[in-house]
């Protein structure tokens, strides 16, 4: 009696909360409390410890983790995973589906780590398509074998979207068409089927009901879906990571699809040559992604018409050509990594509103780009290697004049080149007016080397720099033609112990003075003078340097009248030419008059220094004092004599 009680209490529990045998341990979410863990086996003693499986009847989700066993499932389930899944155990999980007829609550169905066979996963497909599930996930199918042909009946279902993810296929030899006809004539709004390897797809036999279709990292070509017209319910189309090659083909694929509004074709293989290539997209596309291809400048001809947000993220773009078709619509525009050199005018997307420019090959962006693209509230071009010279100085001042539309301000702007700036940020970055003004440097360069000449041309003038560097010509012809016509004469013999520079307005006391106090008398020193001692024929600049170098002394007489005399000063130049250049003290300095300062020419400013720095004899006006002069003078000319000239004082008077 014992035992019949307990089999009844066991079938009144059943009953009551519709439920089937299933796995070991559940875990449980529910609106009151967490996940719990409930044990699956009842007691044999026949007390009423499954009343705790009560809970169950506010269940929004089940998730199995473990083997078959034995569960409750109350019918106000939503959401229900399951994994692990065999051919051993694929009976009960469909004897479990069979029971969410349509009008149940299970609309979520997760199935992962999936091991069976063709046959028995398309009758699992077939008793989902029959319930009330609505998503429906396969994640990780090992090992799916024996393809053949299935009739799979579509009608009377409540399924909205299948994911299929990581689906390997283990036979070697089996038709396509019998894996590709099952999903491409599915009656569901959304399609997923990604990381599968899956090389192509069948156009549906008749007008399909896609609203949605992900075929992401498979091996897909340029021929999928190729004329195919049944897809005219399609808005979103994604077929990243796949192996399409010709983005004109690609926009041919999408020509049939009416109600198209996204394609991603990004990571795949695409190139455009544009060369006699025509596209034709849907014209209802309006967001196109085409990251990550190869794709040149030539893509900016085969683009939607009516796009509104396009992606060309790195590619192979060096410029946007300006004679490319307009795209009224296009608002955002990602150009990023690529191989631009500049920022795009809007010339040809006049409506453009996000321009992503960020790491290209930017290194002086132009300054007028707002200008050309007033419609742009937002520019990305942080990351580029800006070269920090006066060309960025207008793109900086742009900066503050957007009101904040350079996106990543300041951080993402950095100095690139030159090398002492690497890293600097763009806002920290100044230079000074005069150093970017071209204008203002040229003038101000052109004021300064005028002003430069002036004072050069005035320092010529007033220290006659022309006249000496014409007495240096002069001199260095001399020696050239000296040492030209007599080579084997240019060590220079002193014929005469001094030579006499004076004025011909002083010739008198020269004459009458100086000549012969010391051409005769005791000690007679033989003097050089230019009436008597220059060579006939020769310049008389010539003359003039012959005698003051074959002269041991050279004697100026110095007046007014001396500083007057233009001889005079050529006279002083070649003996002063001399003092430095043999490094004696051969000038002897007569002052026979004084000379007032201001009437000394400014190109006289040797005879100042020499005057200022060396003793000079002054001739006395009394008769008294004129025996000490004649002494020193004496003295002064004869110091250290050589010894030639001991012979030639005997023939003195």
């Amino acid at each position: 009696m014992t035992e019949n009680m307990r089999s009844l209490r066991k079938f009144f529990l059943f009953k009551c909360l519709f439920a089937l045998a299933f796995w070991n341990h559940i875990s449980l979410s529910t609106e009151n409390e967490p996940f719990t863990s409930i044990s699956s086996d009842f007691p044999e003693d026949g007390s009423d410890k499954s009343i705790k499986s009560l809970p169950l009847l506010y269940a929004k989700s089940l998730k199995s983790e473990d083997n078959f066993g034995w569960i409750v499932i109350q019918n106000t389930t939503e959401s229900l995973s399951l994994s692990e899944i065999t051919n051993d155990n694929v009976k009960n999980l469909i004897a479990l589906l069979s029971n969410f007829k349509q009008g149940s609550r299970l609309q979520n169905l997760t199935l992962t780590n999936v091991s069976v066979d063709w046959s028995a996963l398309m009758e699992v497909f077939q008793t989902v398509w029959h319930s009330s599930i609505e998503y429906f996930d396969v994640d990780n199918v090992k090992q799916l074998s024996d393809i053949e042909r299935y009739n799979f009946n579509y009608s009377g279902t409540s399924m909205k979207a299948l994911t299929m993810k990581k689906v390997l296929i283990t036979d070697l030899y089996f038709s396509q068409d019998d894996i590709y006809k099952i999903f491409a004539d599915m009656n569901i709004e959304a399609l997923t089927i990604t990381e599968s390897e899956m090389i192509h797809m069948l156009c549906p036999s008749s007008q399909s009901p896609f609203r949605y279709i992900n075929f992401l990292k498979n091996d897909l070509t340029d021929l999928l879906f190729k004329k195919c017209n049944k897809l005219i319910n399609l808005e979103t189309l994604i077929l990243q990571k796949n192996k399409f090659e010709s983005l004109s083909k690609v926009s041919f694929m999408t020509s049939h699809m009416k109600s198209l509004k996204y394609l991603d074709m990004s990571n795949n293989l695409l190139s455009h040559d544009g060369a006699d290539t025509q596209c034709q997209w849907a014209e209802s596309l309006t967001e196109l992604d085409l990251s990550s291809n190869q794709l040149s400048d030539a893509v900016f001809e085969c683009l939607p018409v009516n796009i509104k947000k396009l992606s060309l993220q790195s590619n192979q773009i060096t410029s946007v050509p300006k004679g490319m078709a307009e795209l009224k619509s296009l608002q955002e525009l990602n150009v990023a990594r690529n191989r631009l050199s500049d920022l795009p005018g809007c010339g040809g997307f006049p409506s453009l509103e996000i321009l992503n420019i960020e790491m290209n090959s930017i290194v002086t962006p132009s300054a007028d780009f707002f200008q050309s693209c007033p419609g742009v509230r937002e520019l990305q071009a942080g990351k580029n290697p800006f070269k920090c010279s006066c060309e960025l100085q207008a793109f900086i001042r742009l900066e503050r004049q957007s009101g904040g539309k350079l996106f990543g301000w300041p951080v993402a702007y950095v100095c690139e080149y030159p090398e002492d700036l690497r890293g600097m940020q763009l806002k920290d970055f100044h230079l000074s007016e005069l150093a970017c003004n071209t204008m203002l440097l040229l003038v101000t360069a052109l004021l300064l080397t005028l002003v430069l000449v002036a004072v050069v041309v005035f320092l010529c003038i007033y220290l006659d720099v022309p006249w000496y560097m014409r007495m240096t010509w002069q001199w260095t012809q001399t020696k050239r033609r000296a040492w030209h016509n007599h080579p084997k004469e240019q060590e220079t013999v002193l014929q005469f112990h001094a030579f006499v520079s004076y004025s011909e307005r002083d010739a008198l006391w020269v004459k009458n003075e100086l000549i012969p106090n010391l051409e005769k008398g005791e000690g007679c020193v033989q003097l050089c003078q230019h009436e008597r001692n220059f060579v006939p024929g020769k310049s008389i600049v010539e003359n003039i340097i012959n005698c003051i170098e074959k002269s041991y002394k050279s004697i100026f007489v110095l007046s007014p009248n001396f500083v007057q005399s233009e001889w005079c000063h050529y006279e002083l130049y070649f003996a002063h030419h001399k003092l430095f250049s043999e490094n004696s003290s051969s000038l002897i300095l007569i002052l026979l008059e004084p000379i007032p300062p201001y009437i000394i020419p400014a190109r006289y400013h040797k005879l100042k220094a020499l005057m200022a720095k060396r003793t000079y004899l002054e001739w006395p006006k009394e008769r008294s004092k004129r025996a000490f002069f004649w002494a020193n003078l004496r003295a002064a000319i004869s110091l250290n004599l050589p010894t030639s000239f001991e012979a030639n004082e005997e023939q003195c008077d």
